[in-house]
C-alpha cells in the first residue's frame, strides 16, 4: 500500500474549529485551566469592552514558558491525548488554548516570562497560510502589547483581539448590557468550576481569580458550610487500578438556610435544575446537574447532589471532549450510581416533605388535613376546625348545606399546578408573612373572638391556642394579648 502525506489546510481547519462550541465562560475556563497546570496562584481577566477594538486578556503567575516551549504550545495537538499527566495538569488534547481562544477572537497573542526572558508568539486567522506559520514577536513587540506590564517575574500573558464574536454582531445600544452579562456569567461559571481550587481545597494553597479586579469568591454547590447539609456514606469504584469516588450530599431544606444563604443559592444554582451528579477531574469540575437518565428530575429530588472525582488517568473511560465540558461514567460507574440514587432519592424527599409532615403533626386542630389513599394524595378543610364548628352553629338549614357546598368547592378548586410551580421557583416565599397593618389584624382577630365565642363561651386558653395555630395571626403575639385582654379582661 502507497502511504501519501495529506496535512490538513491550516487556515481551513482553523476556520472549521472555532465552532466546536465554546462559549465565552467555558472558553476562558479552559484557558485558566493551562494557568493551573503552570502553578499559579492568582489569575487576573481584563475586559476592555469600551475600546473601539475590544480586546480580553488573562494573566497568570505561573511558572512561564521559554520560547522553544511557547512555540511547542502554539502547536495544534502540542499534547498526546494517551499521555500520562500529572495530578495538577488539567490539559487533554493539547488543543485548548488555540481552540478555545478562535472560539472568540481571530487573533491570539500569547507572551511568557520564564527566567527573566520575555517569548511572545501570534496566531492570526486573517493571515494564516497553509504552512501552519506563526509570528514570533521581537521584544519591541512584545513590550508595545497591552497588559503585557500585569506579567510578574514569571508567568503567561494569552491577549485575545479582533473579538469578532463577543457580541454577536449586535451594534445596537445593547451592546454593553449584553457584553456585561457575558461577564457576569463568566464570574459565577468560573467561581463554581474552580470552587475547590478557590477554597484552597486543592494543593493547600488557594487560587485567585479576579475579573476587571473583583476577586471572585467560590461557590460549593453542595452548602457544606450549612450544618444542616447531610453526607452520605462514601463510594469507591475501582478502574484500571484508579479510584474514582462517589460522595452523596442533601442539601438542607429551604426553611434551614437563612435568607441570605437562600437567595445566594436560589440565584446561582437553582434547585430543581441542578440536581443530579457533579462530576470532577483533577478537582476541577466539569459536568454538573445531570442524572445521566438514571433518575428523572423532579421537586423530591431537588435537594440530591453526587460528587464524583476521578483523575486524568481515566480520561478515556469518561468520553472527554475538547472543551472538557462533557463526561459519561464508564459502566461500572453507573451502576454503582444507579444503587446510590435509589438511596439518595429516597432521603432527598424525606428531607423536603418532612418540613410539611411536621407542620401537619404538630397541628392538634389543622385547617386542612391531608390523605394518602388509592396511591394519590388530596387536601381536605377540616369541617370540625373550630372556625368552621363555630361558623357552621350560626347558620341553619339551607345555609349550612350551602356553606357546605361552597367548602367543597374551594377544596376542588386548589390550584395545585400553580402552587407547585411557584414553590419550586420560590420556596422561601412561601414561607415570608404579607405585611398587614396593625389595625387591619385587631379588627380580624375581633371578628374571629366574636365568631369563635358566639354560642359557647370560649375560656381565654383555648381561644389563645386556636388563634395561634392559624395564619397569619400566629405572627402577631402582641395584638393576640391585646384582644385577650378586651376579652377576659386578663
Amino acid at each position: 500500500m502507497e502511504k501519501y502525506t495529506l496535512p490538513p489546510r491550516a487556515a481551513s481547519l482553523s476556520e472549521s474549529m472555532r465552532d466546536i462550541g465554546y462559549s465565552l465562560e467555558t472558553a476562558i475556563a479552559d484557558i485558566i485551566d493551562n494557568s493551573i497546570t503552570a502553578g499559579a496562584t492568582s489569575v487576573e481577566i481584563w475586559c476592555d469592552f469600551e475600546l473601539n477594538q475590544p480586546q480580553l486578556a488573562i494573566t497568570d503567575n505561573g511558572q512561564g514558558m521559554s520560547r522553544d516551549e511557547l512555540i511547542e504550545a502554539m502547536r495544534h495537538g502540542s499534547t498526546h491525548p494517551r499521555n500520562k499527566r500529572s495530578s495538577d495538569d488539567l490539559g487533554r488534547f493539547g488543543l485548548g488554548l488555540k481552540t478555545a481562544s478562535f472560539s472568540q477572537c481571530r487573533q491570539l497573542v500569547v507572551i511568557s516570562r520564564k527566567n527573566g526572558e520575555l517569548a511572545g508568539a501570534m496566531w492570526d486567522l486573517d493571515t494564516i497560510d497553509d504552512e501552519w506559520n506563526i509570528g514570533l514577536l521581537s521584544q519591541d513587540e512584545i513590550l508595545s502589547c497591552p497588559h503585557v506590564d500585569h506579567l510578574g517575574s514569571s508567568g503567561t500573558l494569552v491577549l485575545w483581539l479582533k473579538l469578532d464574536r463577543l457580541s454577536e454582531g449586535d451594534v445596537s445600544s445593547n451592546k454593553q448590557k449584553m457584553l456585561l452579562e457575558k461577564i457576569e456569567v463568566a464570574d459565577r461559571h468560573l467561581s463554581l468550576v474552580f470552587h475547590r481550587f478557590l477554597s484552597g481545597e486543592v494543593r493547600g494553597k488557594k487560587l485567585d481569580i479576579f475579573i476587571n479586579g473583583h476577586k471572585l469568591d467560590p461557590f460549593d454547590p453542595f452548602c457544606l458550610s450549612n450544618k444542616a447539609t447531610q453526607l452520605l456514606p462514601e463510594e469507591i469504584v475501582r478502574l484500571d487500578g484508579h479510584e474514582v469516588r462517589i460522595q452523596p450530599y442533601i442539601l438542607p431544606h429551604h426553611s434551614k438556610l437563612s435568607p441570605k444563604e437562600h437567595d445566594y443559592y436560589e440565584s446561582r444554582s437553582e434547585f430543581v435544575s441542578n440536581q443530579g451528579v457533579y462530576i470532577y477531574r483533577n478537582n476541577r469540575l466539569m459536568v454538573w446537574g445531570n442524572w445521566f437518565r438514571l433518575t428523572p428530575k423532579g421537586e423530591a429530588t431537588k435537594l440530591a447532589r453526587v460528587r464524583i472525582d476521578f483523575p486524568s488517568a481515566l480520561d478515556e473511560q469518561w468520553t472527554i471532549d475538547i472543551k472538557k465540558s462533557r463526561a459519561q461514567p464508564p459502566q461500572q460507574v453507573r451502576e454503582k450510581l444507579r444503587h446510590i440514587i435509589s438511596r439518595i432519592v429516597e432521603q432527598s424527599t424525606r428531607v423536603h416533605s418532612g418540613r410539611g409532615r411536621k407542620l401537619f403533626d404538630e397541628a392538634k386542630a389543622p385547617f386542612w388535613v391531608r390523605y394518602a389513599e388509592h396511591g394519590g394524595v388530596r387536601y381536605s378543610l377540616n369541617r370540625n376546625h373550630p372556625v368552621l364548628a363555630a361558623y357552621r352553629k350560626m347558620i341553619e338549614g339551607d345555609q349550612q348545606r350551602l356553606f357546605q357546598e361552597v367548602l367543597t368547592v374551594i377544596e376542588d378548586s386548589i390550584p395545585v399546578e400553580a402552587i407547585y410551580s411557584d414553590y419550586s421557583m420560590t420556596p422561601k416565599g412561601f414561607d415570608e408573612p404579607a405585611k398587614i397593618d396593625t389595625e387591619e389584624i385587631l379588627v380580624r382577630l375581633r371578628l374571629l373572638c366574636e365568631l369563635l365565642s358566639a354560642e359557647s363561651q370560649m375560656d381565654m386558653n383555648t381561644f389563645k391556642e386556636t388563634i395561634n395555630r392559624l395564619k397569619p395571626f400566629c405572627d402577631y403575639p402582641k395584638e393576640i394579648e391585646q384582644v385577650i385582654k378586651e376579652k377576659y379582661n386578663a
